[in-house]
């Protein structure tokens, strides 16, 4: 079975909630082993980043309850 960019959000959040913290290197590595290059682009910044699909679903799973800290690369509780 194909996996969903639902998925992958649904993973982040686990992740987030675990730690309390999720930082964007360590979910772009963990995806692209797991789920696939496709679900990864590199910005305008030259950054590796996560699919804005997945984004997406990703802020829409958390509601508004996890910001992200442009300086640090990482999601966090707010």
């Amino acid at each position: 079975m194909a996996v969903t960019a639902n998925e992958i959000a649904e993973w982040m959040l686990e992740q987030l909630q675990s730690a309390g913290i999720l930082y964007q290197k360590e979910a772009v590595d963990y995806i692209r082993r797991h789920y696939g290059e496709s679900f990864i682009y590199v910005g305008e910044n030259g950054n590796e980043s996560i699919s804005k699909e997945v984004k997406k679903l990703f802020k829409k799973l958390h509601g508004g309850r996890a910001a992200w800290e442009r300086d640090g690369f990482f999601w966090g509780w707010h």
